[in-house]
């Protein structure tokens, strides 16, 4: 159930929030982040969208503590950034975690837990539930240097979480891991919305995003294009229509008779002409109209020509459409610019 817009006492609240650097050898200047606005509510699951270099790590880092903030504001937990009495009670899995080689999950898990000065019955039994949560109880005793990639994103998870945070912050969380073990860390992160615990995360993974975030902010470019719930944010009214077709012999088409190769290709070009798009494979045809078609005239026309309609499908924007449209729309003018 999508959580409301947070109010004054946000999780998480950036104010124009600003990030300039300059580059090693020619001290050329970039912003990395141009007035960034956001806030994220107490049990939220805030999902943070960009592609390649639009700011999303930086902000996190300036978030974290990790860097300095050019110009602007920000807040964890109600202390301004950075913050010692926050950082006690949030969780964070940066990017590409690094941990000692020649440590094991149950010592790291105990290194964490003695940082954040727990107890050591508390330590091992935190330790023993969060190993087997993100699924290392396979690879207790192996090295974390032997750890694959998606590995080490398990662990760093359950690193996050030694210390029972209010807040937790994952930059790319999926990263590595393979579709199991997404689906896995996607319910992990609603069963930490379900406890009452607010999680900020970041991922180019969009159908991932779609699934589990209340809301979600788009930036590109260093700034915020869009802050909101995704079914709001996205069109609600059709993008077109998707059928999908069995090619049959034309006049045969309740006998279900394979079509020769030659009808099959009389078929599937009289077919295509009337689609907008077509992906054709052995005897079925996937045709996409557009949102303007005459749906029943295409129907008629493709069952005179030997098409069984296996399926019609109208297309919604998605979340992924959404992002591809604000990136195309934040990269127009530099692109004319460059092309002058």
């Amino acid at each position: 159930m999508a959580r409301p817009a947070p109010s004054d006492d946000a999780v998480i609240r950036a104010t124009d929030l600003a990030k300039t650097y300059r580059t090693p050898f020619r001290r050329k200047k970039v912003e990395a982040l141009r007035g960034v606005s956001f806030a994220v509510g107490k049990g939220e699951v805030f999902g943070f969208l960009g592609p390649n270099g639009a700011g999303k790590t930086t902000t996190i880092r300036l978030l974290m503590g990790l860097c300095s903030i050019t110009a602007g504001s920000a807040s964890i937990l109600g202390q301004p950034v950075p913050s010692r009495e926050a950082r006690q009670r949030l969780g964070f899995l940066p990017e590409q975690p690094y941990f000692y080689d020649y440590l094991d999950v149950v010592e790291l898990l105990d290194l964490g837990g003695r940082l954040f000065g727990i107890a050591a019955a508390e330590r091992r039994r935190r330790g023993d539930r969060l190993i087997e949560r993100v699924g290392l109880r396979h690879a207790r005793g192996l090295a974390l240097k032997k750890f694959s990639k998606g590995m080490m994103q398990r662990a760093g998870l359950a690193m996050a979480l030694i210390n029972d945070p209010d807040l937790v912050v994952l930059d790319e969380p999926m990263s590595g891991l393979d579709p199991v073990g997404r689906k896995e860390v996607r319910d992990l992160i609603l069963e930490l919305r379900d406890q009452g615990k607010t999680v900020f995360f970041s991922s180019h993974i969009l159908s991932d995003v779609e699934q589990i975030s209340d809301r979600v902010a788009i930036v590109v470019g260093g700034k915020i294009q869009d802050v909101g719930r995704p079914r709001e944010l996205v069109g609600h009214a059709p993008l077109g229509t998707e059928v999908l077709l069995h090619l049959t012999a034309a006049g045969d088409v309740t006998a279900g008779a394979a079509a020769p190769a030659d009808a099959l290709a009389a078929a599937t070009a009289a077919i295509t002409a009337r689609a907008d798009k077509v992906r054709a494979e052995r005897d079925e045809l996937l045709a996409v109209l557009g949102p303007g078609a005459d749906v029943d005239d295409f129907l008629a026309f493709a069952r005179g020509h030997g098409g069984k309609v296996v399926s019609v499908t109208p297309r919604y924007e998605t979340l992924e459409d959404l992002f591809l449209r604000r990136v195309e729309a934040a990269r127009a003018p530099a692109a004319r610019e460059a092309a002058s």
